[in-house]
């Protein structure tokens, strides 16, 4: 690193409550480091959209991991990431590693700014995660037992929230993962109708899958109050060009990624799928 700072000095996590920075902040505390995990509740409150909030979230910090939301892709957060990198730096705050997505033009632009801060950089780009059917978006549709989604019959090699949060702890804490970029998926392709038959087995209930238009699930998002930028993220999907297994599980850990199944196993019996 180009800098030395105190072991004990803490390691932010950006959106510390969220799938993955839960994760992280979990397996930072049980590998003994002091974490400061942040979202606009915690008790340093971190907001993207206040500046304000930057100073003492940062403060004192050796590291960080840097999640966007709602999502990297998203009009403004390459200006916004590239702000925050920029001040990061300029507090002492040199090692950040950075959750992109997959495919995703728009967040390679995020990419770009993050590292034009000088900062000593990891990027993490991951595929959809398992976990948005248990602990987000796709959550209501699974408990009412239909997905209504843009996807066509398109395969995604899902994710685990886990693995990623496993990639991400060795970036922050080993530095021979500076300046690489590496692509996480699952070990294998599914469609959405491939989901919801995996779903239903594990749940017991008829779980279906009804595809339909980007117009109508813009609508839908609308109806909802989500952003209707959500939608465009399913053309990284429809168009296939995530349509095949990378290997940066194994290259980071050595050992291959989670399988959905598995994941649907474990999900399903903790019973937040029940109705």
């Amino acid at each position: 690193m180009s800098t030395q700072v105190s072991d004990t000095a803490p390691i932010l996590v950006v959106g510390g409550t969220g799938k993955t920075g839960r994760r992280v902040a979990d397996r930072l505390r049980a590998l003994g480091h002091p974490v400061r995990p942040v979202s606009r509740s915690s008790e340093i409150p971190f907001v993207w959209e206040d500046e304000s909030t930057w100073p003492a979230a940062l403060d004192g910090a050796r590291a960080a991991y840097v999640t966007y939301y709602p999502d990297l892709a998203f009009p403004g957060a390459k200006e916004t990431v590239g702000r925050f990198a920029a001040f990061a730096v300029e507090r002492g705050v040199r090692r950040l590693v950075l959750l992109s997505g997959r495919g995703e033009e728009g967040a390679v632009a995020g990419e770009e700014a993050l590292k034009a801060s000088g900062c000593d950089w990891t990027v993490v780009r991951a595929d959809w995660f398992n976990q948005n059917f248990s602990e987000d978006f796709f959550l209501d549709p699974v408990r009412s037992g239909e997905l209504v989604l843009p996807a066509g019959d398109a395969v995604e090699p899902f994710v685990d929230a886990d693995d990623i949060a496993d990639v991400v702890v060795a970036a922050l804490t080993d530095d021979r993962h500076i300046g690489e970029t590496y692509e996480l998926s699952g070990p294998r392709l599914l469609s959405f109708h491939d989901v919801a038959r995996e779903l239903s087995a594990a749940t017991g209930r008829t779980i279906t899958y009804t595809p339909v238009g980007a117009d109508d699930y813009r609508a839908m998002l609308r109806e909802a109050g989500a952003p209707e930028e959500f939608a465009d993220l399913f053309t990284l999907i429809t168009d296939g060009r995530n349509a095949s297994v990378v290997h940066g599980v194994r290259e980071v850990l050595g050992r291959e990624p989670r399988d959905f199944s598995q994941y649907v196993e474990e999900t399903a019996a903790t019973g937040v799928w029940d109705v």
